[in-house]
């Protein structure tokens, strides 16, 4: 045969063009579809027309018309959700920097003189944990004002005194006194509903899988606001606990589930913009919003209220929100399948005729044969050959450093200098420039490159703001830092869904991604780590960046590459790819066809 091209379908790149000139299949980022072979435009030989699938039916339907756009913003409240669920325990367990010990005998002096004379100073600062055990009635009345240094000291036995002034509401933590021996009760809350993250992540997958992904939607939704309400009255740090294990379960699947069926009727061109700006935008000014509702509420009851009732809303996505059309055409749900992509059309105002969907038909009874056919194969299948396993094992290290330092930086923003409002807003704004810049670069750069510049970045300027003097100089590096792991985290979100081969890439995603959650119950600790000093976050965060970053380097590229299908095409991805390789230095000549 005569020269042909090689092209695929993904959710990034609508063309590739292959290296070597040889024919390859068409492809989804789910599956390949069936071949056939036609004539070439310039009538050399023949060229392979791939069966019909979503891909082919999509620019017929409309690839971001009036429907696709509804769904785009039908997004909004689902990535509040996340931003919700992610991020209010963060405001829920605040503690404000400055606490000592009550003395009630003082109760009628000023703090500052109250302070004198029943706190001792540790490195030139009064301690948190520790006063003066002596009368201080009997003190008062002999005239003395100030402590003698050789005094006894003991615990807080009447409890503690905090600052409110920078934090301007009690939190669960000031009420129950989650400091000094207690201080890590809030840290292991945290990695409490990272643990509820991964039961849930494998829970609601089933549920996905078995039931549908809108089901799936409503039902972790539902669990998170019924454990969110209930938060807000409990009592006890055990109960805090299990309702943060709860609220785990809806992390994550709460909106990604809505993400995947709205990206999944968007046409290929368009699915770059809408894997990024709901992120971009949605998400951003959900997090940036966040601390504020914190403020002006003013109470931690009301604010696990205020973010976890609005998830009910959740029960009218089955009037508004369609079934996932490949996960009925799984189902062998077809005639429905298509009966959503004949509403698709109608609403975008597009004619596509009967023919057509019976031509669409046909190949998706030949796609569900193949996806049959692919249920035996296990995450076990991506550890059997050699360079197959190194590139698992690497996705997993690479992305449970990118987890671990993004939620890192999250929560160590407690421990800068500033304001934790304004710091907390500062940082969540980078999400949005970080999903704009992949939009130019994701393609250019490709994943390898982004991913690695990216987190070695946020690596050094997590060493910068280590080493800055404490002040403006620190929040400024750091969240530079924060900026830096967010595209690493976008590109990252991707990269293992186009590295593993098809028959097992659902299974080993999902994998992947629970390793994360793995890291990420480790995260608390790591910032907790700034009670013994408040640099060392910073610098193991700075450290595990740069490693992962360096380790990206050893994955192989996926921009215009014919994406792996079975295991031995896996086995074979990227091993004659050259580490300094990267599409914008790419001069081959592509072969058009006028």
């Amino acid at each position: 045969m005569g020269e042909r091209e090689r092209k695929i379908s993904t959710y990034q790149n609508p063309n590739f063009m292959g290296d070597d000139g040889d024919i390859e299949e068409w492809g989804t980022v789910d599956g390949y579809r069936d071949i056939e072979l036609y004539p070439t435009c310039n009538g050399k030989g023949l060229e392979e027309k791939a069966s019909m699938d979503f891909n082919d039916m999509l620019p017929l339907i409309g690839e971001f018309g009036r429907y696709q756009k509804f769904l785009f913003i039908l997004m909004i409240p689902f990535a509040y959700y996340l931003a919700f669920v992610y991020f209010t325990q963060i405001f829920l367990t605040l503690m404000p920097e400055e606490h000592w010990c009550t003395v009630p005998e003082l109760g009628n002096l000023t703090r500052e003189e109250s302070l004198k004379l029943s706190i001792p100073l540790v490195e030139g600062k009064y301690s948190k944990c520790l006063r003066y055990d002596v009368n201080f009635t009997e003190q008062l009345l002999l005239g003395v004002t100030e402590a003698n240094s050789s005094w006894p000291v003991t615990t807080c036995s009447h409890g503690w005194t905090y600052d409110f002034n920078e934090i301007p509401y009690t939190t669960i933590a000031t009420e129950q006194n989650w400091v000094c021996d207690n201080a890590v009760l809030a840290t292991y809350a945290q990695s409490i509903f990272f643990v509820g993250a991964i039961c849930g992540g494998l829970l609601f997958g089933w549920v996905a899988d078995k039931f549908g992904r809108v089901p799936s939607m409503i039902a972790c939704n539902l669990v998170g606001c019924a454990a969110g309400v209930t938060t807000a009255f409990v009592n006890t740090f055990w109960l805090f606990a299990l309702m943060r294990f709860l609220v785990g379960f809806a992390f994550d699947n709460c909106f990604v589930m809505m993400f995947i069926l709205a990206l999944e009727y968007v046409g290929p061109k368009y699915r770059t913009f809408v894997a990024n700006m709901p992120i971009a935008i949605y998400f951003t000014s959900a997090t940036c919003i966040l601390p504020w509702i914190a403020y002006y509420i003013a109470n931690w009851k009301y604010l696990a209220i205020a973010t976890s009732a609005p998830l009910i809303l959740v029960v009218f996505a089955p009037w508004l929100v369609p079934e996932s059309a490949r996960w009925l055409v799984s189902q062998g749900k077809i005639d429905k399948s298509i009966e959503i992509l004949k509403t698709l059309a109608r609403r975008n105002r597009s004619q596509v005729s009967d023919e057509t969907f019976e031509e669409f038909r046909l190949s998706c009874q030949k796609l569900q044969q193949e996806e049959q056919q692919n249920t035996s194969y296990s995450i076990m299948d991506m550890f059997r050959t050699p360079r197959l396993r190194r590139t698992t094992i690497l996705l997993v290290i690479v992305w449970m450093c990118i987890s671990l330092v993004f939620d890192g930086h999250v929560r160590s923003v407690g421990s800068l200098p500033l304001n934790i409002f304004l710091t907390f807003t500062l940082a969540c704004l980078t999400e949005c420039p970080a999903g704009v810049i992949l939009l130019w670069t994701m393609d250019r750069l490709g994943r390898r490159w982004n991913a690695c510049g990216s987190m070695v970045l946020s690596g050094l300027f997590s060493l910068l703001a280590a080493m800055a003097p404490s002040g403006v100089y620190t929040v400024a590096f750091a969240i530079a830092g924060r900026f830096f792991v967010n595209i690493s985290y976008n590109v990252g979100s991707q990269y293992a869904a186009e590295v593993l081969p098809t028959v097992v890439r659902a299974q080993g995603v999902a994998f992947i991604h629970i390793m994360g959650y793995v890291s990420t119950i480790l995260a608390p600790f790591v910032v907790y780590l700034s009670n013994i000093a408040t640099v060392l976050p910073l610098i193991i965060l700075g450290c595990l960046g740069i490693v992962g970053g360096l380790l990206c380097l050893l994955l192989p590229e996926t921009v215009d590459r014919v994406l792996p299908q079975t295991l031995q095409d896996g086995e074979e991805f990227g091993k004659n790819q050259r580490m300094w390789e990267m599409p914008c230095l790419d001069k081959k000549p592509k072969e058009d066809c006028d």
